[in-house]
């Protein structure tokens, strides 16, 4: 087996575990070591990622830009990758003994007769050893070195996700928080990554010294790319205003839903354009409302204003519905219009119906040739006649 090692110097508390659920879209294998550590078996991976230093690579770069430092250890155990990330050393003889044992009484035998390092450490009577630093020095030893297995607890992914970064400064300008909050949607795609699932909303907390307010995002479909959440998140700060300066965020997002990768067409690729759309729409809502943006579909009512419906974008009515009559693709609101300003060419089409809900219509439609040449559709309702539609 292969073990790779990442010890946090500096890690905000609480971070640890929304790491592990990062780390976990290398390898599910992965292991907790609080509080400032954790571990990741990744044999089965190497070929995934192109081999060790690609993989490392790509742990190194998405540290880096959750603005989280590292040290990186590789080895064949977890003990002894643990050891060296600790130590920040290349060979399992030159980790010192601090980072190696975590008894203090036995480091003080152990400095107090010159030894300071696991190599000098090995090359002491076991015996001697063992009476007096007790055998828990040993049995890391021996783990470290693969002399003897060492179970280990695995992380699962949790199946929501909360994390909070604090700010260095206060922020008084929501646009700004854009590049604080990717750190955290970086955390929030690995976890989905690893348990292959996305999400449709997600929550950013601004937290001040006095409350906490809260932006909803919501996606058009199922998705786990944080540049894509980073991109409708700031649409939506663009159009915020903070009361006061905001020293904290936090991001939220529950209801996972199953989402596979998907493998492109070579001629097209219908899949990616439905995503293009769904991307485009979702933006286009976070920019001017959810309210402002929706599809059109037929309905199935005679009176023309009432023939259509609003709906979802990409939502279809699966009920046919077929036109009692021609009617125009431009449907205007109604105004009136002089007898001498047309020429019926077709009608009349009876129209009587909406008693039932309070907007009743008697109406006889014509298709008639305007003056200006149009083709329109005109209604005479009493002695008044309307254009309601031109056609194309």
């Amino acid at each position: 087996m292969l073990w790779v090692a990442l010890h946090f110097p500096h890690l905000p508390q609480g971070t640890l575990e929304a790491i592990a659920a990062w780390t976990c879209r290398f390898t599910p294998r992965v292991s907790l070591e609080p509080p400032q550590a954790l571990l990741a078996e990744i044999e089965g991976s190497l070929r995934l990622f192109g081999g060790l230093e690609a993989l490392k690579r790509n742990l190194r770069s998405g540290l880096d830009e959750m603005g989280v430092s590292a040290q990186l250890a590789t080895a064949a155990t977890p003990r002894a990758a643990l050891w060296l990330s600790c130590a920040s050393c290349r060979r399992i003889e030159d980790v010192p003994l601090e980072a190696a044992c975590a008894e203090e009484q036995a480091r003080s035998f152990l400095k107090s007769i010159g030894a300071a390092t696991v190599g000098e450490l090995m090359r002491l009577p076991r015996a001697g050893l063992a009476q007096r630093c007790g055998e828990r020095l040993l049995d890391d030893l021996d783990r470290a070195l693969g002399r003897v297995p060492e179970a280990r607890l695995f992380f699962e992914p949790p199946p929501r996700f909360e994390a909070r970064l604090e700010l260095p400064a206060p922020v008084a300008h929501a646009e700004a928080l854009a590049f604080a909050a990717r750190r955290l949607l970086l955390q929030l795609e690995g976890l989905l990554a690893a348990r292959q699932a996305g999400v449709r909303a997600f929550t950013l907390g601004l937290i001040d010294a006095h409350a906490e307010s809260r932006i909803e995002v919501h996606l058009a479909s199922p998705a786990r790319d944080a540049d894509r959440m980073v991109r409708l998140l700031q649409e939506k700060l663009t159009n915020a205003a903070l009361e006061r300066p905001v020293e904290a965020i936090r991001v939220a997002a529950g209801n996972f839903v199953p989402l596979e990768e998907r493998t492109g067409g070579m001629f097209g690729d219908q899949a990616a354009e439905t995503e293009d759309w769904a991307e485009l729409l979702e933006r286009l809502r976070a920019r001017l409302g959810h309210d402002a943006v929706c599809g059109l579909a037929t309905h199935p009512d005679h009176r023309p204003e009432h023939a259509w419906r609003r709906v979802e974008p990409g939502e279809w009515d699966p009920h046919e519905y077929r036109l009692p009559g021609p009617r125009p693709l431009w449907l205007l609101e109604a105004r009136k219009i002089n007898e001498g300003e047309f020429t019926p060419l077709a009608g009349p089409e009876r129209i009587e119906s909406g008693w039932w809900d309070g907007d009743e219509a008697r109406r006889d439609y014509f298709v008639a040739r305007l003056h200006d040449g149009a083709l329109g559709w005109i209604y005479r309702e009493g002695d008044q006649w309307f254009l309601h539609g031109l056609f194309a």
